[in-house]
């Protein structure tokens, strides 16, 4: 049993090593013994993934039960959780479709990698859309699982009823949550088939799009980011800068097509088509055998940079946006305490929210994670080798934040008697103001206090007015 002098200091859940020449000749004789190794390549590759990321790679091992924290018990448990493994949108159908059709246009390769890439079929169609997939699904179910497993106060039988299913309109992240649900439901009623998640105790998953795609209802973040082509000027200079120029004249020679036919956004689809594919079809594609690792770190730069200046540190209406979401985390969380401290039971133990990684990174934004001393830009690429900002190792899929709230009825002071531990990934996370993973509710608040009281997205989001007085008419 742990004491709260004893807490266990923070170890980085995210940082994963690059397999050395070990781990490479190891792949190569597996590989050789297996037919169908999707651990080969794909495996060296797969921690540049980036958001295309599997949850089980940046997530080693499942977490054991939650440690007692000396008389603490868990009163509540606020989760935002990013939707399981989908399949490719409609646009980055079409940029594979494009790649593919370059390849058959360039005529019967000779043998080799080109020719194989020319044979290899197109396995998604524009109506996948984005959907969340069968392995989607299992990443949510799972983690409903573990997290029953962990906190089965919370969510065991005599709390289920209270479960709260909050989720984006999105369909990959309704069905996200409803399988969430089902796996509930499979822990806590084994000897019984779910049924519809409509007719569970919970009742079906609510939408709330204000809440979990705050962005598009943030007019300045419109204005200024999303639809501000120079927002992304670093993105666009990366791509036509040397270390993505190289990547693409060694492509093109690989798949025996003129440089000029290929650009940075082709490139980087033909990466994330090994991602897909291992992540939905638990294969390797021989689009992985095109890059190597070095490739890997270059494209993961790429999609890091647009995930820094659109969705995190990169302007501050990022983080701002999210404002409305941060601050319902809070009141949940403000009420149990009350709820509490009036002898009541808490009304919501336990609540979970299915939105995206542009849900989850401005949120860790606004909250002060993962912000390296200089920003991502196009110039600096060998200088944020060791950049915190990495977006696959923070919101891979199925990725999930956990506020967990305990009271503790032999605290020191009063002050102390409610406390806070934040899970990333399921991996205790130190606070920005401790490197401690476990705080008091008040510290907490008191370090977030400007957020919490002056931080609101109707005034965050609003563009400021313009006067025009008759002497500029």
């Amino acid at each position: 049993m742990l004491s709260l002098k004893k807490r266990q200091r923070w170890r980085r859940p995210w940082g994963l090593r690059v397999p050395g020449v070990a781990a490479l000749l190891a792949c190569a004789a597996a590989c050789a013994l297996a037919e169908r190794a999707p651990a080969c390549r794909a495996a060296v590759l797969s921690p540049y993934f980036g958001t295309k990321s599997r949850y089980e790679d940046v997530a080693k091992s499942a977490p054991g039960p939650a440690p007692e924290l000396g008389s603490c018990a868990p009163l509540q448990l606020v989760a935002v959780v990013r939707h399981g493994t989908r399949y490719p949108t409609a646009k980055q159908v079409g940029r594979l479709r494009a790649l593919h059709g370059l390849l058959l246009r360039a005529g019967p390769p000779g043998p080799g990698l080109a020719s194989a890439l020319a044979r290899w079929p197109l396995a998604y169609e524009d109506w996948m859309d984005g959907q969340l997939v069968d392995k989607g699904s299992q990443d949510m179910r799972q983690l409903a699982t573990r997290l029953a497993t962990r906190f089965p106060t919370l969510l065991g039988r005599a709390g289920q009823a209270s479960v709260r299913l909050i989720t984006s309109s999105k369909p990959r992240c309704v069905d996200s949550a409803a399988a969430f649900a089902r796996g509930l439901w499979e822990q806590l009623h084994p000897e019984r088939p779910a049924p519809d998640p409509a007719d569970m105790e919970w009742g079906p998953p609510r939408v709330n799009d204000k809440l979990m795609r705050f962005f598009d209802h943030c007019e300045k973040f419109l204005v200024e980011v999303e639809k501000n082509d120079s927002a992304l000027y670093h993105v666009e200079a990366f791509k036509n800068g040397p270390e993505m120029q190289k990547i693409i004249k060694k492509v093109a020679a690989i798949l025996q097509v003129p440089a000029s036919d290929l650009n940075a956004d082709l490139i980087q689809v033909a990466f994330f088509s090994c991602s897909f594919d291992l992540a939905i079809r638990d294969i390797q594609s021989p689009w992985c055998d095109v890059f190597d690792t070095e490739d890997a770190k270059v494209l993961e730069y790429l999609n890091d940079l647009k995930q820094y200046w659109k969705r995190g540190h990169g302007y501050a209406i990022n983080s701002r946006s999210s404002c409305t979401l941060f601050n319902d985390i809070f009141r949940h969380l403000d009420e149990a305490v009350e709820q509490r401290q009036k002898s009541q039971p808490v009304s919501s133990p336990a609540i979970f929210h299915f939105g995206h990684a542009e849900t989850l990174l401005p949120l860790l934004s606004l909250m002060g994670y993962f912000k390296d001393k200089e920003p991502l830009t196009a110039y600096n690429y060998k200088e944020q080798t060791h950049r915190q900002f990495r977006s696959g190792h923070i919101v891979p899929y199925a990725s999930n934040l956990i506020f967990v709230l305990y009271h503790c009825e032999r605290a020191e002071t009063p002050a102390r008697q409610y406390q806070v531990q934040l899970l990333l990934n399921e991996r205790p996370l130190p606070f920005v103001h401790s490197p401690e993973t476990v705080t008091a509710y008040q510290d907490l608040k008191d370090h977030y206090r400007d957020i919490l009281q002056s931080c609101r997205a109707d005034q965050e989001c609003a563009m400021p007015s313009i006067n025009i007085t008759s002497d500029e008419l």
